[in-house]
Formats: structure tokens, sequence, C-alpha cells
């Protein structure tokens, strides 16, 4: 019951009407309390509240990044689909392992790639897909966060590629349709020298060019001094599409000094309030009809294998050719 598995328990209880959240594991008793306010009556510290539980017909896996390998090894020999916050591991090797037992078990593996859901993104890539904007030929992503995580997460996080922009390039490939075949990146520390300290950077620009000749450019940043700044668009041979920066509200102001509106919203957990409803809505949905899931293991190792790329390119200063 950290951060984001309360926002899904929230969501669970309050807004979906298929579902039920019958167990939850969480080692302190804050988050076991937390569980607790919203009537689960099965809480404990021992993962096999949830693992051995018959009840369960899946699991949300919302632990920290290093357990997340070994909690999909027991949620799919237990016979539960999956649905895991990203990154599913930061070793490759362990990826395709994880992709590997959930096929041999026969159980749907979710990746949380929550921007997908988002409605304003959702609709830019219905506009590509039904060819509003003709051939798609550039797409460029900006990602900026209002202030840096806490060092001790960057410490752990497998740095900002990993855990930043890996949501860029699962948009990116969401959009192209298409799978990356080069990346060029360049990475500086700009806001904070502890974040460099650290092994990580704070400031990049990537490059994506797809086997369909379509050119990505992403741009982040961990500090933007006027909030939380995402925003998308898509170039094609008949137009363009966009989607602007989320506002706190839509008043403008116009006075002797100028126009004025609301800054963009201060948080990534208030900006993306529906994606996360979205995604649970889209998982679920998934399992009770029996389709397959919009979001896959497949997914994860491919944004993984763009994200290590992107630190190889930065650290040797030279485009890297993705294999096949």
């Amino acid at each position: 019951m950290g951060r984001i598995g309360k926002v899904h328990l929230k969501s669970i209880s309050n807004r979906i009407e298929n579902a039920e959240v019958v167990a939850v594991m969480n080692p302190s008793e804050r988050g076991q309390s937390f569980a607790k306010n919203y009537h689960v009556s099965a809480v404990s510290d021992d993962p096999d509240i949830v693992f051995k539980n018959d009840e369960v017909d899946a699991v949300l896996i919302c632990s920290p990044s290093d357990t997340h390998a070994e909690y999909i090894h027991r949620a799919a020999q237990a016979g539960k689909a999956i649905f895991c916050e990203k990154p599913l591991d930061l070793s490759l090797p362990k990826i395709e392992e994880i992709i590997s037992v959930t096929s041999r078990h026969q159980v749907p593996l979710f990746v949380a790639f929550n921007q997908r859901f988002d409605p304003d993104f959702a609709k830019i890539k219905s506009i590509v897909t039904d060819g509003g904007i003709g051939d798609l030929r550039m797409i460029k992503i900006t990602s900026r966060d209002p202030a840096p995580p806490p060092i001790d997460y960057i410490k752990s996080s497998g740095g900002m590629f990993l855990d930043m922009t890996i949501h860029d390039f699962d948009m990116a490939r969401y959009l192209a349709n298409s799978e990356v075949n080069e990346v060029y990146a360049v990475g500086k520390n700009l806001v904070d020298p502890a974040i460099g300290e650290a092994g990580d950077i704070d400031s990049a620009v990537v490059i994506l060019k797809f086997d369909n000749a379509v050119t990505a450019v992403i741009e982040n940043s961990r500090q933007a001094a006027y909030g939380y700044d995402q925003r998308l668009e898509v170039f094609g041979s008949k137009g363009m599409a966009m989607a602007d920066h989320t506002k706190k509200d839509n008043h403008v102001l116009l006075n002797e000094s100028g126009i004025h509106k609301a800054r963009p919203m201060d948080f990534f957990m208030d900006r993306y309030v529906d994606s996360y409803l979205n995604e649970l809505k889209a998982f679920i949905q998934a399992i009770v009809s029996g389709e397959p899931q919009p979001v896959t293991g497949e997914d994860g190792l491919k944004a993984t294998k763009i994200a290590l790329a992107a630190n190889q390119s930065m650290k040797e200063n030279r485009p890297v050719k993705l294999e096949p």
C-alpha cells in the first residue's frame, strides 16, 4: 500500500463495479491500516495472503521494483492474472524470464504504462490511427517533472531513462505502431549535482528512429519551475495534432498586463488520475472478457531495451542500433 497502491485500491473500491479487493499485503502497519479503512478483511505482511488465496483472481504488484520479478513468478505459479507497475525488472534476461513464466502458466500480464490510457493522449492515438494527420512523420514528446524525486529513489531506480523516460519510449512506440531501430541520447546534470553524484542525469534529449521511417524526439527534465509539463505532438502528411499540458483550471484572465492562465498540475498523481482508473478498467475488462491484455510483457521488454540503449548512447556519445 505505497503511493500508487493506494490510488488503485481507492479506484477499485469506489469506481470499478466488477472487481473487489479481497486481500492486501504490506510490510508496514500504516499500509495495512489504510487497507482496513477500505474494508479489506484479509490484510497481512505475508505475501501468501494474496498468492495462496483462492478468492484472488488477479494480483496488482505495486511494490518496490526489485521485488517485481519474484512476485510475478509467485502470481504466475498460483494462476493469477498479473497487473505490474513498471519496470518489470532492470535486467533484460529477467524480463525475458518473466515473459516466459507467465506464458508457460498461461496467465495474463499487464504492464502499467498508464499514459496510454490518458484521455488526451488516447485521443491523439485515435487521430493517428484514423488517418487524421495523414502519414505519420514525426513525434515530439515533452516530459518535465516539477521537482526531482528523492536521492534515495534515484540511487535504486536504474536511472532517468528507466524510471521516467521509459513512459515516453512506450508512448512513442504506441503512436508510431512500429519498432525502434536506432537510439541517440544526450544527457546532463543541470538541476542538482547530488543527482550526478548518485550516478544519474536530470536533463536529456533522445531521438528514436523507427522501422517505418517515423522519427521521435523526447525531451525530459527532472525540474520545471512552472509545474508538471506533459505535452505530445504528432506531425503527418496532412496535418498536426497535439495535447498540451493539463492546467489546474481552465480560466483565462485578460488585463492591461497581459493574458494570464493557470499553472500546469503540480504532481503526476493529479495529472494522470484518469489514466490510472482507465488502465485498471482495461486490465479487468480483458480478464472478464477473455481478450488479450492491451499492454503486455513484450511492451515492457521493448521499452526497457530502448532505455538501456539510450543509456549506452549517452555514455558512448553515439547512435546505438537495436537488434530486430
